[in-house]
């Protein structure tokens, strides 16, 4: 085991985020591009008139200003990560689609293409950028990091990743109000023995927020039928009268 960059847990072997991040960073992928449409509805011309009214020539009153916020996070911009070398970065203001891109242009260049001649000899030379098969979209992108993951979770830098998608999120949550809900389980974990189970929105994996141990649901389901078969007997005990 090795110690996670980002907390004080334990990472599995070869890997540098505990489960507890890494699980944080596949859903975090996932929502990205689902926060990503709900802020393209701020820039919707809501306050324009409907057709026919006001002869159609203009607004009833004066439309409401666009948050600079969201214009700059749906807008281009160019970032390679995960240094800065000016020192005068902020996670927080890269444009979205800036940000996803330059993380997989940045892991595609640590990877190998291999092509082959005619001959059936194979050659090695660096990747000249990330392709998503789904098309250079927040979308496309999020969907080729996720793909990519597992080598990103091997490296030092995969701090630097999750310190930066937790920012942007943080950032776009904040303007969307679309938080993903927390449902704190019954059963304690079985790994820790912490009541800190929680299963949230949009993650198919329960985990424990003290210790990282993972559990898919009918692993939780066979866990707390375990717990509650064994617990049964000493509640019934408990509450028999006194002789």
């Amino acid at each position: 085991m090795t110690a996670c960059s980002i907390c004080p847990r334990t990472a599995p072997d070869g890997h540098h985020a505990c489960l507890l991040h890494a699980g944080e960073l596949h859903a975090w992928l996932a929502e990205l591009p689902q926060q990503t449409r709900l802020l393209g509805d701020f820039l919707a011309p809501s306050a324009s008139p409907p057709a026919g009214r006001l002869g159609g020539t203009g607004r009833a009153h004066a439309p409401v200003p666009v948050d600079i916020r969201v214009l700059n996070l749906l807008g281009p911009g160019h970032h390679v990560p995960p240094e800065d070398p000016y020192g005068d970065g902020d996670g927080t203001t890269v444009p979205i689609s800036a940000l996803v891109r330059g993380w997989a242009d940045y892991i595609a260049t640590e990877h190998q293409a291999v092509t082959r001649d005619q001959y059936g000899t194979a050659h090695h030379s660096p990747c000249e950028g990330a392709r998503p098969r789904q098309g250079a979209t927040v979308t496309g992108w999020c969907a080729w990091l996720t793909a990519y993951l597992p080598h990103a979770l091997a490296q030092p830098w995969v701090g630097e990743l999750h310190h930066q998608l937790g920012d942007l999120l943080a950032l776009i949550r904040d303007l969307t109000h679309a938080v993903p809900r927390k449902h704190p389980q019954t059963a304690p974990c079985p790994k820790c023995e912490a009541f800190a189970l929680v299963r949230t929105d949009g993650q198919w994996r329960i985990t424990c927020e003290a210790c990282g141990h993972h559990l898919d649901p009918a692993e939780y389901d066979e866990h707390a039928a375990t717990l509650a078969a064994h617990l049964a007997p000493k509640i019934e005990r408990s509450n028999q009268p006194a002789a």
